[in-house]
C-alpha cells in the first residue's frame, strides 16, 4: 500500500479537485484507490447523519464501496474552522479514531488519498492540527497551490512550515485559481526555482473540472516512483 496527504495553502485552493484527480489517475493504471477526508465541516444533516460533500465525492470516486464513516470520521455541520466546530459539539478530535480508519482503509487498496480541511496550520484541538497528520499516518505530502495574487509568500511560508514538521514533501500542484493572473508564468517559475520539490502539475482554470480534465495535467509518474513511507507512524 502506499498513499499521499493532500494539503493546501489555504482552503479553497483544489484539494479536493487534486484528491479526486489523483484517484481517477491511479485507476486508470489500474491500481485500486480509496480517498479520505479525516475532518470535515459544512455537513448536512439527513437519515444516515452528517455528511459532507467533500467526503460524499471522494466516496462516489473510490474503487470501491466502503462506509462513510471511514470516508469521513469527524464531520461537523457549521462551514467554520474544524477545532471550534468540535468544540460546539462537545467532541474532541483524536488521532487514534482518525488512524483506526486509514488503517481499514489502507488494509483494503494500493493508495489511499488522504485529503487535509483548509490549510496546513489549521487546528482541530488544543495540541492538535492538520499538519500532524501526515506524521501520525506515515505519508509522505502534495501541497496544492492556489495560483493568485499572493500565493508566493502563501507557499514559501507553508513549504517552510511542512518541512520544520520533518513531513516529506513528495511535491506540489499549482492550480489556476484566478484565469487573469498576472505574471502566471513567472510566478509558476519562481515555485519552481524555490520549492525544494518536483512540480508534478499545472491545473489550468476549468470551468467546471472533472477528475478526469485535472488528471491530464498531473505527472503521475513522480508520486508512482516514491518510495513507500510504511506503516502508520506514532499514534
Amino acid at each position: 500500500m502506499s498513499g499521499v496527504f493532500v494539503t493546501g495553502t489555504d482552503t479553497g485552493v483544489g484539494k479536493t479537485e487534486v484528491s479526486l484527480a489523483l484517484l481517477y489517475a491511479l485507476q486508470a493504471r489500474g491500481l485500486s484507490a480509496l480517498g479520505m477526508k479525516p475532518v470535515a465541516s459544512d455537513g448536512e444533516a439527513g437519515a444516515q447523519g452528517l455528511r459532507c460533500d467533500d467526503a460524499l465525492r471522494l466516496q462516489a470516486q473510490n474503487s470501491f464501496q466502503v462506509p462513510y464513516e471511514l470516508v469521513n470520521p469527524y464531520a461537523f455541520e457549521p462551514a467554520i474552522a474544524p477545532h471550534i466546530a468540535a468544540g460546539e459539539a462537545g467532541v474532541e478530535i483524536e488521532l487514534a479514531r482518525i488512524g483506526a480508519a486509514y488503517d481499514q482503509l489502507a488494509a483494503q487498496a494500493d493508495w489511499v488519498i488522504v485529503e487535509g480541511v483548509g490549510g496546513w496550520r489549521v487546528p482541530l484541538g488544543p495540541s492538535l492540527s492538520v499538519s500532524d497528520l501526515p506524521t501520525a499516518l506515515g505519508l509522505p505530502v502534495v501541497l496544492v497551490i492556489g495560483l493568485r495574487l499572493g500565493c508566493l509568500s502563501h507557499s514559501l511560508l507553508t513549504v517552510e512550515s511542512i518541512r520544520a514538521q520533518q513531513a516529506h514533501l513528495a511535491g506540489w500542484v499549482g492550480n489556476l485559481l484566478d484565469p487573469d493572473m498576472r505574471a502566471r508564468d513567472e510566478n509558476i517559475a519562481t515555485l519552481a526555482a524555490l520549492i525544494d520539490a518536483p512540480n508534478l502539475g499545472v491545473v489550468p482554470w476549468i470551468e467546471n473540472p472533472s477528475a478526469e480534465a485535472v488528471a491530464e495535467h498531473l505527472d503521475l509518474d513522480i508520486l508512482l516512483s516514491e518510495r513507500p513511507m510504511g506503516a502508520s507512524g506514532a499514534r
